[in-house]
């Protein structure tokens, strides 16, 4: 039996990064891989000895995750894995709201873009470093 509910966003740390995936409530989530592409997968092989987190999902959401999940299962097509424009979680986010996004990739690049102009003007590590956290920080709200 699952712990997780249908249409629960699953998340686990992968380096310096999350991963993540929707529960499908049977034991099984759907995520994206860099060697699978997007898959099905059981919970323990999703979470790969860490710990999970979990974000609830609303009625609507639950339902538009089981579907596209269904989809991905029945039909085959499955996306290929691409860092850029289909991670994690732009299957997490078309899976429950029909748009691929990643805010995440958004955080990083926007911190490493501020990082970068703050070296730039100010030629200082320490600043530059506040300016990838403020990008970061800025893209997660």
């Amino acid at each position: 039996m699952s712990r997780y509910l249908a249409g629960d966003i699953l998340s686990r740390r992968k380096g310096l990064v999350m991963h993540r995936g929707v529960a499908l409530g049977d034991g099984r989530v759907l995520h994206n891989t860099p060697g699978r592409g997007e898959h099905i997968s059981s919970e323990a092989e999703f979470a790969n000895g860490q710990r999970v987190k979990v974000a609830r999902a609303s009625y609507t959401e639950r339902q538009r995750s089981l579907s596209h999940a269904y989809r991905v299962e029945r039909s085959g097509s499955r996306r290929s894995y691409h860092l850029l424009g289909n991670n994690c979680e732009h299957t997490v986010h078309r899976a429950r709201s029909g748009a691929a996004r990643s805010p995440q990739l958004r955080g990083w690049v926007a911190g490493l873009g501020l990082a970068a102009v703050a070296l730039a003007v100010t030629r200082h590590p320490g600043i530059a470093a506040a300016g990838f956290a403020l990008g970061q920080k800025a893209l997660r709200r």
